[in-house]
């Protein structure tokens, strides 16, 4: 059975003598439009309901793969060692990688400089090392571990720490100290003031007594 074409719809009067003929689209068109209805509606019921899938779980599973593919590695221990070989080997990889953000020089530019006593995150060798290799992200610098191997960090701290000392005066005795050492030093020793204070006070009592 032919379908009937060129019929004209009649509107030539109300759209200014355009006319507009009224053709059946193609049967397979309208099966193509029907067809890709009818697929969408099965695969959103199969994909969200029978087959249970979402693309959290994708992403979990791809995660799951690449934990198993690429294992995390825990981080090398680094037994810091201040030479002169090191301080040496790590002025190049302080000026490619530190020197835009702290200076060649060390005196800061973004960064704050190595140049004073003014430490930001603790100036003992182990402090430094675990500023560089765990970065602060929250004020722009990165962590180094994985992108600098560990004898490059030691390396680094050590020229940053050289930097510092020939400019403070700091000795290699106070920058090997533990962390915190040199603050409960600063506080035993106002503590012992303090008692020295308060026994001088009650003996000058005692004596003004009768």
């Amino acid at each position: 059975m032919s379908k009937e074409t060129n019929r004209l719809l009649g509107h030539a009067d109300e759209a200014d003598g355009i006319e507009e003929y009224d053709n059946p689209l193609p049967d397979w068109w309208l099966g193509l439009f029907w067809f890709t209805i009818i697929w969408g509606i099965a695969y959103g019921v199969h994909y969200h309901f029978i087959g249970n899938r979402s693309q959290e779980s994708e992403l979990a599973a791809e995660m799951a793969a690449a934990d198993a593919r690429w294992p995390e590695q825990a981080q090398a221990e680094i037994q810091f060692a201040m030479s002169d070989a090191a301080v040496e080997a790590g002025a190049p990889v302080y000026t490619q990688n530190c020197a835009p953000c702290h200076a060649a020089g060390g005196e800061g530019v973004i960064g704050p400089s190595f140049l004073d006593d003014e430490w930001i995150h603790g100036g003992t060798a182990t402090e430094v090392v675990a500023v560089i290799r765990n970065g602060v992200l929250e004020k722009g610098m990165v962590a180094w571990d994985g992108i600098l191997s560990p004898e490059q960090i030691n390396n680094v701290a050590a020229y940053v720490l050289d930097l510092h000392m020939d400019a403070t005066g700091r000795t290699l005795e106070d920058v090997m100290s533990e962390p915190g050492a040199a603050d409960g030093a600063d506080a035993g020793g106002d503590a012992a003031s303090d008692e020295g204070a308060a026994a001088a006070a009650e003996g000058a009592v005692s004596g003004a007594e009768p």
